[in-house]
């Protein structure tokens, strides 16, 4: 175990999002101890909660700009958590929020992914798209994510690729502290694809998610 876990829940985010994430910590064997913060939730996003954790993961939700408004002075605290030796797991809107702008914690940045060149999705609707995770093709729930455009920077790992070669999934180190982020969604349940009308893949990509995390616990 390695201490308290902390995920988003808010206005930047999307009904459902945080309590799929906080759902795969909760597993992930990791956490003893796995709370939501936010502005309505016991504990607010501060330096002060942040201090007493090891992970803040950022769930997806809705669009970049609108977001970082929300959270704004809330980045130097997740910041300098970072920079000081914390662990950051981003979602989709996670990831997109690693970059600018946003909490400034890549070596590089963000972009869409379905306006990269030879992209499979080109529009912002859910869909079920297939990535190589660690080499091998999968299933995953996939609604707007971000690529991640990074410096070579030491210690960057890419634990997976879109179909045009983009990389997916990035874990990298940030001063003390570690960075994890994905662009899909494999955190999702089964409920997100059968309401999205999407079928459900076999396997689910839980395994993946906790991939991500075993990746950035242990660099």
């Amino acid at each position: 175990m390695s201490g308290a876990a902390l995920v988003y829940r808010g206005p930047a985010s999307l009904p459902g999002c945080p309590e799929a994430v906080a759902n795969l910590l909760a597993v992930s064997g990791w956490f003893d101890d796995v709370r939501y913060v936010g502005p309505a939730e016991e504990l607010p996003l501060t330096a002060d909660a942040l201090g007493r954790a090891s992970l803040y993961a950022q769930p997806g939700g809705g669009e970049l700009r609108r977001a970082y408004r929300r959270l704004r002075h809330q980045a130097p605290a997740v910041r300098d958590f970072v920079h000081a030796g914390g662990r950051y797991l981003g979602f989709c809107l996670g990831g997109y929020l690693a970059g600018e702008p946003g909490f400034r914690l890549l070596p590089g940045d963000s972009d869409q992914y379905i306006a990269s060149p030879g992209a499979s999705v080109r529009d912002e609707r859910d869909a079920l798209i297939t990535i190589r995770w660690r080499g091998r093709p999968r299933q995953v729930y996939f609604q707007d994510g971000p690529y991640f455009d990074l410096d070579q920077a030491p210690g960057s790992v890419v634990l997976a690729e879109y179909d045009n070669g983009l990389p997916a999934a990035v874990v990298c180190r940030r001063a003390r502290g570690v960075v994890g982020v994905v662009g899909p969604h494999p955190e999702a349940g089964p409920d997100w694809f059968t309401d999205a009308g999407l079928p459900v893949p076999a396997p689910a990509a839980t395994d993946l998610g906790l991939d991500l995390v075993d990746a950035v616990m242990r660099a």
